[in-house]
């Protein structure tokens, strides 16, 4: 597990990394960071780690401006003085958030909730290969983090740059992560139909022949825009649906 901190106190970016490896041995601190400017222009230059630990409120401004830049490429463990910005926190990929002072027990934790989001055990030393499926996700709903459970939810899709849910009660939500995440947390349960939509098997009433020999799903729920699987797709898309 390749992990990068940032932290710009270097007598707690050191207890940090102390207790990150008492708690993980098989870890490997690669780098340790201590502003903003520095982490831009680490990340620049060097692969993404696995994992990183952050401080929010850094010398020359907060580490968010970072983590804009890794378009949620990397989960983050916060480890702050405040508690003002655990919404923020959360929409900057944060998985965790620490309030100091830390020690060898919350570093842990949050380290097993790492861990258990990748699908491993607290005992394995690398990401699994196959993520576990989730059972319920968090979205936006005004200034509140609420989570939907994945059987509620009717599809995922992309408007405007931003990822989408719609339930099958109609109401829809903002979800603060990729679609390609998406299709990893939601299994098989879950197709992606094209590059704008993830829909739930049970969502779909019928699928009817489209132009360019294409297929239009037709849904259980009202939904204004056209869904199709593409000529390339339609065997793969079939033989999911007949495995569901």
């Amino acid at each position: 597990m390749r992990i990068v901190i940032i932290e710009d106190e270097p007598l707690t970016a050191k207890d940090l990394a102390a207790c990150i490896l008492a708690a993980e041995p098989a870890a490997e601190i690669v780098a340790s960071l201590a502003s903003v400017a520095g982490a831009r222009a680490y990340f620049d230059r060097h692969a993404p780690p696995d994992l990183i630990f952050s401080d929010i409120q850094l010398g020359d401004g907060k580490s968010f401006a970072v983590f804009e830049r890794l378009m949620q490429l990397v989960p983050v463990i916060f480890c702050t003085a405040y508690d003002a910005y655990a919404l923020e926190a959360f929409r900057a990929a944060g998985i965790d958030y620490i309030l100091k002072p830390f020690d060898e027990k919350t570093v842990g934790a949050a380290i097993a909730r790492y861990k258990a989001l990748r699908g491993t055990s607290a005992s394995a030393g690398a990401v699994a290969n196959t993520p576990s499926v989730a059972g319920s996700i968090l979205v936006y709903y005004k200034e509140k983090i609420l989570p939907v459970k994945l059987e509620a939810i009717a599809l995922f899709y992309l408007e405007k740059e931003l990822v989408r849910l719609m339930g099958f009660d109609g109401k829809g939500y903002i979800v603060n992560k990729s679609l390609e995440e998406l299709e990893g947390l939601t299994g098989s349960r879950f197709y992606r139909a094209n590059r704008q939509f993830l829909v739930n098997r049970a969502a779909i009433k019928d699928v009817s022949q489209y132009f360019g020999r294409k297929l239009l799903l037709n849904l259980s729920i009202p939904f204004g825009e056209k869904i199709t699987v593409g000529r390339v797709k339609v065997n793969a898309f079939l033989g999911w649906l007949a495995d569901i």
